[in-house]
């Protein structure tokens, strides 16, 4: 889901509750707060020798002790029109953060309207192998200390 996809479901149900759904189904406490609005943007080099670069607009979610505490979608919208200018793009995709029991980063892949809330689904992410062209493992022994691991190779 883009920031201009949730921004629009926001400011389109304002007096809407909001729900985070955890990848294993349970949902984040309903008294957390949004406390960043962030940009995220990271650039690396996979095992390949390729460059990448990927970006995400990130919601940092806490957890107080302020039980009565909610949230509605009209406020979440102020929170994050404060942060104009700060995203280089509505068409970021958007994640959530949340200690779950540890830091976690959660993509949102989709929304329900569900009686007077907002729930939005998220799933792990999941590492993988961008150049697996050149160093998928071929069952060969790996290099010796001291040898190179050409491209190809298997050995990476």
């Amino acid at each position: 889901m883009t920031a201009h996809e949730f921004l629009e479901l926001l400011r389109s149900h304002p007096d809407h509750g909001i729900t985070f759904v955890l990848p294993d189904g349970s949902e984040v406490p309903p008294h957390f707060h949004v406390t960043e609005v962030g940009h995220l943007a990271k650039s690396f080099l996979d095992c390949g020798g390729k460059r990448h670069t990927s970006e995400a607009c990130l919601l940092q979610l806490w957890i107080a002790d302020d039980t009565e505490h909610r949230l509605v979608a009209s406020k979440l919208a102020s929170i994050f029109d404060r942060a104009d200018g700060l995203l280089p793009s509505l068409e970021l995709p958007v994640e959530i953060e949340h200690e779950a029991p540890v830091l976690t980063q959660l993509p949102i892949i989709r929304h329900e309207v569900v009686e007077g809330r907002l729930q939005f689904h998220t799933e792990s992410k999941h590492t993988d192998c961008l150049a697996k062209d050149l160093c998928l493992p071929d069952f060969s022994l790996p290099a010796l200390p001291g040898q190179t691991c050409a491209p190809g190779s298997g050995c990476c």
